[in-house]
């Protein structure tokens, strides 16, 4: 429903004291601003606003399209999942959260496998795709998870015309060829593939280390940032002295800085509202990422003080 706004009407110009006359624009009624949903318009009818004059209309007119997201979170319930979820809620954006298994407070939870999900329930006004499907096990488990699942799901989201595409995958550590050539890094290199090739100008692939943040596992709460916190500052501490041996064969093991779970959601975040974010990023690229849109320590307390009731 249209509301309407009645600006104040602009005297005209007035006589001052002095060889010159203040120029501001006049008009020659009240304009009023026309508000309609997802946009509002103005227009003018005086040439002096350098507004499209209209000789029928006091009205001004001015057009702006407003963007609302929807984004479908594969693996939402997940550790990384229910981050990104999250996230998302704290920025206003609304979330389809698929998983096998649970329902997440405040996001649209579904359970299903991305093998037989119905698509047409799940993608339908959706502007972005985000999964963090991956897990360890066999060598043909670690490829379907890993690798086809995620392949399924991004043809998926071609298929129905979704913008955006954004994967979690993980940072190969510097590891020996043979050992990157497991179930769980080739099926990871296939959906990274996968991605880049069906979106190349709004593909995203976060590649982040250890990931670490409170993670619950059967009911049990295990504060991964106890040993995430420590040895992200330790690292970043002895940066400059330990560079000369990240040439070294699997040296990441041991050298590559934790990522906390916010991090990594809120870097997603920024992929989500910024167009310009697209492409491979590293540890520090997602770091950087997620500084652009973390909230401030009021929008988290409040946040975090609305989270009780859901």
């Amino acid at each position: 429903m249209a509301s309407f706004l009645t600006l104040p009407a602009i005297s005209s110009r007035p006589i001052i004291p002095s060889a010159f006359y203040l120029k501001r624009p006049v008009f020659q009624s009240p304009p009023t601003l026309h508000f309609k949903q997802n946009r509002f318009s103005v227009s003018s009818s005086s040439a002096e606003t350098g507004y499209r004059a209209d000789s029928r209309s006091n009205t001004i007119d001015v057009v702006a399209e407003i963007k609302s997201e929807r984004i479908v979170v594969l693996g939402g319930s997940g550790f990384v999942g229910s981050a990104i979820c999250k996230a998302a809620v704290s920025k206003g954006i609304e979330v389809i959260s698929l998983s096998r298994t649970s329902y997440l407070s405040r996001c649209m939870g579904r359970s299903s496998d991305v093998f037989y999900v119905n698509w047409d329930e799940v993608l339908v006004g959706a502007t972005a795709v985000v999964s963090t499907l991956g897990g360890f096990g066999s060598e043909e488990q670690m490829k379907r998870i890993n690798g086809e699942a995620n392949v399924v799901a991004v043809n998926a989201a071609k298929e129905y015309g979704i913008p955006k595409f954004i994967l979690i995958s993980v940072h190969d550590y510097n590891l020996p060829s043979f050992l990157l050539s497991s179930g769980y890094f080739t099926g990871k290199r296939k959906a990274e593939s996968e991605v880049l090739s069906k979106y190349p100008s709004s593909g995203i692939v976060l590649r982040p280390g250890f990931i670490y943040g409170k993670r619950r596992v059967d009911g049990f709460e295990i504060p991964l940032d106890l040993v995430g916190v420590p040895a992200e500052r330790i690292l970043k501490a002895t940066e400059n002295f330990i560079k000369p041996l990240s040439s070294l064969p699997a040296s990441d093991l041991f050298l590559t800085p934790p990522v906390s779970v916010d991090d990594v959601a809120f870097a997603v975040i920024n992929g989500v509202l910024d167009d310009d974010f697209f492409g491979i990023f590293t540890i520090d690229q997602i770091k950087e990422a997620a500084e652009k849109v973390l909230p401030n320590i009021v929008d988290v307390m409040v946040f975090t003080d609305a989270a009780q009731f859901l």
